[in-house]
């Protein structure tokens, strides 16, 4: 749905309901995603914001200007893609508020099914609401910087960093960022002892399965965490800063389009299997041979998947064994042998 948002976020400028930005105006959008084009007209400096990582790369690779985190202010105008977090969502629009001026324009987008109604209802109870546009399954709507920023402090209530099991550190928008989640659990406690060496964990979100990895593991020598969001290493940084032997690495990373420069003994994974809404077996699987190449001869996968996806005739593909060693009626946990 983010395609079709990204065009109901365009939706105003491309039907002159509102005044596309002129040269020499600058431009933040927030949540910024390959796959669109400026209506005609926008002639505004555009500052993107995306910290998923396979989406820089896209931006980036059209010749945006893109960063994972938001710079500077007295921006003008900006835009803000909504997603499927309310949390995140809330976020975005404070973090405009706090970066454009006051009177600078904010347009708002999202898809029906994320919950853009429920948003523009929370935003319009805080601030005036100009106007709304529905288009593409989706609502834009906009609205200007108040000289008044109460707004800004009670859209982050309520999103501030959570602490899960009093020891990590997470934020709305990561994977599972409210509790440890289930299929990690599992994994973690059907690893062997007997584990020296290089590891790595492929997809390794805000730092759970790399953090006790290592208090099992006192053998190992590098520990390498590899992540696609951008704001799960920075707090995957943060939850691990006291591991010392061994010192972690830290990698913001797209594993299908991004290969590892090292090789690995061990890599553990709890590999996403959603983009949207439906699952996506093809995103695991992809996963599954990026584990296989990174990983030395004689070198082993710990994996966990949904128990619903078929993955036993990849791992079949490019591992010499393969056994499920744990699972229940929801999850299976699968070791590898390369």
């Amino acid at each position: 749905m983010s395609r079709e948002a990204l065009k109901t976020l365009f939706y105003p400028f491309e039907t002159d309901t509102l005044s596309a930005p002129e040269k020499g105006t600058r431009v933040l959008f927030l949540g910024a995603e390959p796959g669109f084009r400026f209506p005609e007209g926008f002639d505004g400096t555009v500052s993107m914001v995306q910290g998923f990582r396979s989406s820089f790369i896209g931006l980036q690779s059209a010749g945006h200007d893109v960063k994972p985190r938001a710079e500077g202010e007295g921006y003008d105008s900006a835009l803000v893609l909504c997603g499927r977090h309310r949390g995140q969502n809330e976020l975005r629009v404070a973090e405009a508020l706090e970066r454009v001026s006051v009177g600078g324009l904010i347009v708002v987008a999202g898809s029906k099914d994320d919950g853009i109604a429920s948003l523009k209802k929370r935003v319009a109870s805080l601030i005036e609401i100009e106007d709304q546009l529905p288009k593409y399954h989706g609502v834009a709507f906009w609205f200007r910087r108040p000289a008044d920023a109460a707004a800004i402090p009670a859209l982050k209530e309520g999103n501030d960093d959570a602490i899960v099991e009093g020891e990590y550190l997470t934020k709305p928008g990561m994977f599972s960022h409210d509790k440890i989640d289930t299929a990690s659990r599992m994994l973690v406690e059907s690893l062997p002892l007997d584990v020296k060496g290089a590891v790595a964990d492929f997809c390794s979100g805000w730092g759970y399965l790399a953090r006790e990895a290592a208090a099992r593991w006192s053998k190992i020598n590098t520990l390498d965490l590899y992540e696609a969001d951008y704001e799960a290493v920075e707090a995957s940084r943060r939850n691990l800063e006291n591991l010392k032997t061994p010192a972690p690495n830290f990698h913001w990373f797209d594993l299908i389009s991004e290969k590892p420069a090292k090789k690995y003994d061990v890599i553990l994974m709890n590999p996403p299997f959603h983009q949207g809404r439906a699952a996506e077996p093809d995103i695991g699987q992809a996963m599954i041979g990026a584990a296989s190449a990174a990983l030395k001869p004689g070198g082993r996968l710990f994996m966990v998947a949904n128990r619903r996806l078929p993955y036993e005739r990849v791992l079949a593909g490019v591992f010499s064994s393969h056994a499920e060693i744990a699972g229940n009626g929801a999850f299976k946990v699968f070791a590898a042998k390369k």
